[in-house]
């Protein structure tokens, strides 16, 4: 397995893909392989067909399902150099809304967390349009006080961008970095000064939700869907919401016209 593992590995980096993307695909293929027992002389349509199945049983989304049917299909024609035969179509997945925390459960939100770097970290993904992985990856030297900006390096689809820097939170960053150099992390673990991990990350906010009592199934990125909505809500130029976010197409960005108030607030229901 370690094999194909560090050819897939070769393959992606040569291709300038994200670390990110790296691990992720890796992850999905040693999956992929522990399922067929390492022998990829077994491989063949049908087999990825009941491999497919088998996540769906396991009730993974369509958007993860189709994660794997690339994985697999480039690990197949670029690595082993076979083809499946017809096509796997990619499965449909359902258009849903984005699930957006109102201002005053942002508020709650941060109330609840006493923890200064926990209360920093949360702030920070909110108020200047973080992923998680991003607070993982991002770096003292990434922080531009006198602008008032962040340089977030190679995020998705490996772009750079440029976004904002929340001025209320400005000290507390400055605490934060207090003593560290250029290319530390800015949020590290307790352990041993390595980077914060996203799954930690991910933990601190679903702590808070509970404790402040918010009953949404919000995730971690629910901070960056809230903050695009609020934007919207304050009349915020869908094209600079667009630019900060880092989407390549508007249409990414007007999915938040759909959960943002501020067009239904002068809408009077007949009832």
């Amino acid at each position: 397995m370690q094999d194909y593992l560090l050819q897939l590995t070769r393959e992606l980096q040569q291709r300038n893909y994200s670390p990110r993307t790296v691990e992720i695909y890796s992850n999905c293929l040693r999956f992929f392989l522990k399922r067929i027992y390492n022998d990829v002389s077994v491989i063949s349509r049908d087999k990825v067909l009941d491999f497919i199945l088998y996540l769906q049983n396991q009730g993974k989304a369509p958007k993860t399902v189709n994660l794997y049917k690339e994985v697999i299909k480039f690990f197949c024609s670029q690595i082993l150099k076979i083809s499946l035969g017809q096509d796997i179509k990619l499965s449909k997945e359902p258009k849903k809304l984005p699930v957006v925390l109102s201002r005053f459960e942002i508020q709650r939100l941060l109330d609840n967390t006493n923890n200064s770097k926990h209360k920093t970290l949360l702030s920070l993904a909110y108020g200047a349009w973080l992923r998680v992985w991003e607070i993982f990856y991002l770096r003292v030297g990434d922080i531009n006080f006198d602008q008032k900006t962040i340089h977030i390096k190679s995020a998705k689809w490996q772009k750079d961008r440029i976004t904002l820097l929340p001025e209320k939170i400005i000290e507390a960053i400055k605490r934060l970095i207090n003593g560290k150099l250029y290319n530390e992390p800015v949020f590290h673990s307790e352990q041993g000064g390595a980077a914060l991990t996203k799954r930690t990350a991910q933990h601190i906010f679903q702590y808070a939700l509970q404790k402040s009592g918010i009953q949404k199934k919000a995730s971690f990125h629910s901070l960056r869907h809230s903050f695009a909505t609020h934007l919207l809500e304050n009349w915020t130029d869908i094209r600079y919401i667009q630019s900060l976010l880092g989407h390549s197409s508007i249409k990414t960005t007007q999915i938040y016209t759909q959960v943002a108030t501020y067009h239904l607030q002068d809408i009077h229901s007949p009832l």
